[in-house]
């Protein structure tokens, strides 16, 4: 065991809170050398994979506080602080919390989701950086484009938003979180405009928008030899193929979601802190880690919402787990415009 640094003082240091009874780093432990197996693991993968099989465990090291109190010692472990971990999102969004604050105006926030349609998975998985970067440009080009129109606000939005690529049973749902705010600067910069107070724009609109954006700047990364084809979308490679794929995916309706405002900041960023360090899934939700199998909650929207068990083979379940991490250094929370 690496030696722990020396005793420090902590102060009223209460009960650590109920740890979960399973853990994503339990998984990865058990079984990662079966999913070591698999092919097609790629180097950040694994990097993400060894940091939470380590995480606040002695390999990392750590340290002991002291009650100044009682006396009482607690040994804590070192965090990882992967931001792909479960465990340290939590102290994670504690820290960005506070700044944010100095960032939120005293008006009604919308939240639009912009999705990008399943048929783009694969082309994704061997493009992450430059899809999910579009996906941020075309959704906030397509607001901006709504909002700086004279006939809709013609004004300038301000817009918070957040790159999610799962859905509730793991699988690749790639969506982008935007926090907008409900009116903006007008473009002379004299004055505030605000928004319709239930409404900010028509979403089948934004919908289309969109969708001709992204569609536009998927064009022009095969036009400039920046996109690779590989696995699934290798067959794309070819014009003809590029061609009948890029028809198909135009005829799908694209989906643009958007919720009522809220009635302040102080909403806005109780909402945005669950959404900002979010990982693909939360320890909370594992019911069962045991006899090569995994089993977790999730909620059926297509069953109005309600909660259900999900089972899978655990290296299935790490397959999919690891599907949602990021480039290096790619940034998922991104302040645009105002």
């Amino acid at each position: 065991m690496p030696r722990l640094s020396s005793p420090t003082t902590a102060a009223g240091v209460g009960p650590a809170p109920q740890k979960p009874r399973f853990e994503v780093a339990d998984i990865v432990r058990e079984y990662g050398a079966a999913f070591r197996a698999t092919p097609h693991v790629s180097h950040e993968q694994a990097r993400v994979r060894h940091a939470i099989a380590q995480c606040r465990t002695a390999a990392l090291g750590g340290h002991v506080e002291v009650c100044k109190a009682c006396g009482t010692e607690q040994l804590s472990y070192t965090s990882c602080r992967n931001r792909h971990c479960p465990k340290c999102q939590g102290s994670a969004r504690a820290k960005w919390l506070t700044p944010e604050q100095a960032l939120l105006l005293p008006v009604p926030y919308f939240h639009v989701v912009f999705t990008l349609p399943h048929a783009l998975n694969p082309l994704m998985r061997v493009n992450p950086r430059a899809l999910y970067n579009l996906l941020f440009q075309a959704a906030v080009q397509t607001l901006q484009k709504f909002a700086g129109d004279p006939t809709h606000l013609g004004a300038e939005l301000g817009i918070t938003a957040v790159l999610h690529t799962w859905g509730q049973t793991l699988t690749e749902h790639v969506h982008v979180h935007c926090i907008v705010t409900g009116g903006g600067l007008s473009l002379d910069g004299t004055q505030w405009r605000p928004s319709h107070p239930r409404f900010l724009f028509a979403v089948e609109a934004l919908g289309q928008v969109f969708r001709g954006k992204y569609l536009a700047g998927l064009r022009r990364l095969r036009k400039q030899h920046r996109l690779h084809f590989a696995g699934e979308s290798a067959a794309w490679a070819a014009d003809a193929a590029w061609t009948t794929f890029l028809s198909q995916v135009q005829e799908r309706p694209w989906v643009v979601y958007a919720k009522p405002p809220w009635g302040g900041p102080a909403q806005v960023l109780k909402y945005l802190s669950r959404y900002t360090h979010r990982v693909a899934i939360s320890n909370a939700r594992l019911v069962f880690v045991g006899d090569g199998v995994v089993r977790f909650r999730y909620k059926n929207y297509a069953a109005g919402g309600t909660t259900k068990i999900m089972e899978l083979r655990a290296e299935e379940f790490l397959r999919r787990f690891l599907l949602h991490v990021v480039p290096p250094r790619f940034v998922r929370l991104r302040h645009l415009g105002l």
